[in-house]
């Protein structure tokens, strides 16, 4: 069905005007293709309509064939596909690519009504990016070229259930609660360091514990975690999701596609 990529434009014509072609202008019928330009023009007032802009296919230069296959491969593989399989199956020549494609194809998915996170929910931020000399302290923020997340993870049981990441410009209070107001539910169980921006969680609707983590090499000389959710006594949930190779294969560039 999608050999060439005539066939996916006119898939997803079909798709933007399940009733025939309308021009957004002038509301004309009528209309023809640019092949090329991956564009339709109406015949009245020769005003071009993208087809893929406003989607994640909005001004790429991969060909869309390409973007298809990685769309079946990754819906239909139940174990997921990673970006090295798909490089080597699509055979585009970077890994980059395949991992751009697959970026993209899971922020499509995502369920923008999804249900927030409740329960017991553990908080924490973090650098993206790597170390970096010249800095005085972790909260410093001018000057430094790594990207600032916050990240909250659900318990589900022994388990991490769901999780929610965010990229944000500060360590603010507001910047936090606002995060926490999106993404969990009122009334959750908040677990969190000691960073005072934190203390307006009580106010907000939520239940908070803030625990002092001990430093890692505390934990390797044996101390306990200090947050409760933690599983293994070297890592709690946002610990796992934001280990040194995660932030290693991850950059400021990336995080904000």
């Amino acid at each position: 069905m999608f050999a060439a990529d005539a066939a996916c434009q006119k898939y997803l014509a079909d798709c933007h005007w399940p009733d025939g072609f309308m021009c957004p202008r002038c509301r004309y019928r009528s209309s023809y293709e640019i092949v090329k330009a991956r564009r339709w023009q109406c015949t009245r007032c020769r005003y071009q309509v993208s087809l893929t802009a406003g989607t994640i296919l909005h001004n790429t230069k991969t060909p869309l064939t390409v973007w298809f296959w990685a769309a079946y491969l990754m819906t239909t593989d139940k174990r997921g596909v990673s970006a090295l399989l798909l490089e080597r199956q699509l055979g585009v020549r970077r890994y980059e690519t395949a991992w751009m494609l697959l970026h993209k194809l899971r922020q499509a998915m995502v369920n923008v009504a999804r249900e927030r996170l409740h329960g017991e929910v553990e908080v924490d931020e973090a650098w993206i990016g790597g170390a970096q000399a010249g800095l005085r302290g972790s909260r410093q923020l001018r000057g430094r070229k790594a990207a600032l997340i916050v990240v909250a993870v659900e318990k589900r049981g022994r388990a991490t259930g769901r999780a929610r990441m965010a990229v944000i410009p500060d360590f603010r209070s507001g910047t936090l609660i606002a995060f926490l107001r999106q993404n969990v539910a009122p009334g959750s169980l908040v677990y969190t360091d000691a960073l005072n921006s934190f203390a307006g969680l009580e106010e907000a609707g939520f239940r908070h514990v803030s625990r002092i983590q001990p430093t890692r090499a505390e934990l390797h000389r044996g101390a306990k975690s200090a947050v409760p959710l933690s599983f293994a006594p070297r890592w709690s949930h946002s610990q796992l999701i934001m280990s040194t190779r995660f932030k290693k294969a991850m950059s400021r560039r990336r995080l904000g596609w």
